[in-house]
């Protein structure tokens, strides 16, 4: 299976970790924890990679501290 970069992020109000790939329409899902978070995106993405591969709309770069 190709990989791909998550993004992860801690609601605070929720507590649940929501996550997301950059450029892949539809890939986000969350989980109570990060082991929970990724399994639930490896799902997602194999759902959504049935009809075949996904065209990304963008690639992930990097993150820049500007602060």
């Amino acid at each position: 299976m190709k990989s791909y970069t998550a993004i992860a992020e801690k609601c605070k109000d929720t507590k649940l970790y929501v996550g997301f790939i950059p450029g892949f329409s539809g890939a986000h899902s969350q989980g109570e924890s990060i082991d929970e978070l990724i399994i639930n995106l490896k799902e997602v993405i194999e759902l959504l990679l049935e009809d075949g591969e996904s065209n990304l709309d963008a690639e992930f770069v990097g993150t820049q501290k500007t602060f």
